[in-house]
């Protein structure tokens, strides 16, 4: 049924760490109902508004980096593609960035 999908342990563990966010934001949601806040963002908005920002930055570094790798190869005189780790590791940065501070 899977089989035109192409799962690789990365894209696994992101797709595991978006559902856990998820879990985790209502369970916090219960608990702690949320309250409107204005961060750097030029908009007061909620933990499920910076979550769901942050997401969307998520997904758009992804794909950036997965579109630049070869970029990236010419760049840096690579023998590879870097690995989709960074590209990983930065937009779970700038989530938990995007979700202090936002």
């Amino acid at each position: 049924m899977f089989d035109w999908m192409v799962w690789t342990t990365p894209t696994a563990v992101f797709f595991v760490c978006i559902a856990l966010m998820l879990i985790g934001m209502t369970v916090w949601e219960i608990r702690s109902p949320t309250v409107l806040r204005k961060g750097f963002l030029h908009m007061a908005t909620t933990r499920g508004d910076r979550l769901f920002i942050g997401l969307l930055v998520a997904a758009y570094i992804n794909l950036a980096f997965l579109g630049l790798g070869e970029t990236f190869m010419d760049w840096f005189s690579l023998d590879e593609e870097p690995s989709v780790w960074i590209s990983f590791v930065l937009s779970m940065l700038t989530l938990t960035w995007i979700m202090r501070k936002g």
